[in-house]
């Protein structure tokens, strides 16, 4: 495994996968996730491989973006790429803690690709156990167009269950926070408790289930 910290304003760009293709060594992942903060929901992960012919025009990393923006985004990156977004459940997050939750979706998202990676670009600082080559990027999302395309992935397809969550439970306002520790959020669990959605691992959560009263 190798590890990179390139700060750069200038956005994403493709050198990463370029260099890795130069070598010979077969398509070029980008991995990257969304969700690892909030106190519910699931981790999502996502795994693109970018046909180098084919890139959507304005790849970045999803947090620049408009939601607007990646929605449409998203459309052309599963129509032009091999794309694949795997949740970790709040169960598997609360059994292995959220680290390895979200390492272990990064890996079935690759694992899940119609073509095998034979190297991948991770965003962060910490690569999940894969076959192929795997490489750590810094800030991946802002510097490598796969790894971008993959938080897209990975973050429209969280906000989607997030809103499908809003609409099981309207009172807790997830269409909007996406299960963040929000002023909303917070005056809601105070007066309702948490839902089985939500993460008893995480201190603000397994704080109000230690002082509920018991039945």
């Amino acid at each position: 495994m190798r590890q990179a910290d390139s700060r750069t304003p200038a956005g994403p760009d493709y050198m990463h996968e370029m260099r890795l293709a130069a070598e010979g060594t077969g398509p070029v992942a980008g991995v990257d996730e969304a969700g690892r903060g909030p106190w519910a929901g699931p981790v999502v992960a996502a795994a693109v491989v970018l046909d180098p012919r084919n890139i959507p025009e304005g790849l970045d990393d999803s947090k620049r973006l408009t939601a607007q923006r990646r929605e449409a985004l998203f459309e052309e990156i599963m129509a032009r790429a091999h794309a694949v977004a795997v949740e970790a459940p709040v169960e598997r997050i609360d059994r292995d803690n959220i680290h390895r939750a979200t390492l272990w979706a990064m890996a079935e998202a690759c694992r899940a690709l119609p073509v095998a990676p034979a190297s991948a670009l991770i965003d962060g600082r910490h690569c999940p156990p894969l076959a192929c080559r795997t490489h750590a990027l810094i800030g991946g999302d802002g510097l490598s167009l796969s790894i971008a395309a993959a938080s897209i992935v990975a973050k429209v397809t969280r906000d989607r269950l997030m809103v499908a969550l809003g609409r099981d439970y309207p009172e807790y306002g997830f269409e909007r926070h996406k299960g963040y520790g929000t002023p909303e959020h917070r005056m809601v669990l105070d007066l309702l408790g948490p839902t089985p959605h939500h993460r008893r691992s995480f201190a603000p959560i397994r704080a109000l289930v230690e002082r509920a009263p018991a039945d």
